[in-house]
This record gives C-alpha cells, structure tokens and sequence, in this order.
C-alpha cells in the first residue's frame, strides 16, 4: 500500500481525490460515489465520463442572453411562446434554473455573469452589462427585472443598472423582498421566488 493513501489502490485514492473537488463533496461522500461507480458495467461508466467531456467541450453561451445552451440561441431565447418584451437579469445560470423551477416568470432572462464587487476586483466591464444594454436600445424591451441577490453587492449592481437603463423608455422593477436580506438567490424556496418574482415592484433610489 502506498503510504501516502489510506487506501488499498492508489487508483481509488486518485478518483476519490477528484470527487472530492467538487463542491459540496467530502472525502466520505466521494469514496461512496466512487465504489458506487465501480460496480456499474464499463458502458456505464464510460456514458458517465463522456457526459462531462462532451458537455466541457461543446457547451455554449447563449449569444443573446448569455445563458448556458447547446446552441448560439438557447431554447429560452428561441422560444416563441415567451414574452420577448420581458427580460429578467440575474446574477448567473444557477438563477435562471431557480426562477425556471417557480414556473411563474414567461419571459427572457439577462445573465450578467457576477455582481459588481470592488472588495473581489469584479467591475461593470468583467460582467455583461454592455449587452444588456445593447438589447434594451435594439430589442423591443418594456420591462427590465432586476433580480439580483438581496445582498450588499446585488443592490450596488442594481442601483448601477438602474442607472445605465433609466434614459430609455422601459419599466425598471425588482424582485419583492420575499428574499430575505442577505440571502443568495438560488437558496430561496421556490414559492418564496415565484411570489417575488409576480408581486415585483418598481426600482426606486
């Protein structure tokens, strides 16, 4: 046995070791992932492994709204059951998938990537503010929703938004404070967003 693992294979040790990088994952948890794998058939590892190489290798950013997608226009964008005239800004992908959960928000989404945070180095120009921007002036856009995190940073990237979109003709609103102060988006109860998400209200400084 090699003295620098507790386990018999260093092959284990090195697979636990990767499952153990991802986050939420500690070594307990990874080492009952790991058996659970090895008693699959090779086919069904291999379908596993290759999941992750083609979804690493072909993913793509939606170029419209920069959601995750398979295609340059993801299905959201491209749906036209949708209410164009809608878009919903979030803070990342994790946030579009929240809000898809309520089922109760129809129209499309702005990922902008991260929120402005002076304290990480994360400025205006490292997220996609410019875009945003762009389809407010080229889209026929009536309303801009602005549900960002209730934290400190969210409301600085909210208040900075509200800035670069009010001279244009649209309704700027936020998300009802059902959310509480502080917390992150993706962690909210579904009910909790969806009702935030209906009973959001106008942006005001």
């Amino acid at each position: 046995m090699n003295a620098s693992t507790p386990y018999s294979s260093t092959l284990l040790d090195n697979a636990i070791k990767e499952f153990a990088k991802l986050p939420g994952i500690g070594r307990k948890t990874a080492l009952r992932l790991v058996l659970h794998l090895l008693r699959q058939s090779n086919e069904e590892v291999e379908t596993f492994g290759n999941a992750f190489i083609t979804l690493r290798n072909n993913i793509q950013y939606c170029k419209r709204c920069h959601n995750i997608s398979d295609t340059e226009i993801c299905q959201i964008c491209a749906d036209q059951r949708r209410d164009s005239s809608t878009i919903c800004v979030v803070e990342n992908i994790n946030d579009v998938i929240s809000i898809e959960n309520t089922q109760q928000f129809k129209g499309l989404y702005h990922v902008l990537g991260g929120v402005i945070s002076p304290m990480s180095g994360i400025g205006p120009s490292d997220l996609s503010i410019d875009m945003l921007v762009d389809r407010v002036q080229t889209e026929s856009i009536k309303e801009v929703i602005l549900a960002l995190s209730p934290t400190m940073e969210g409301d600085t990237t909210n208040f900075y938004l509200y800035k670069k979109l009010s001279p244009f003709n649209v309704e700027i609103s936020t998300i009802a404070r059902g959310v509480s102060i502080g917390d992150e988006l993706e962690y909210a109860d579904e009910i909790t967003l969806g009702r935030s998400i209906l009973n959001r209200t106008p942006y005001t400084v």
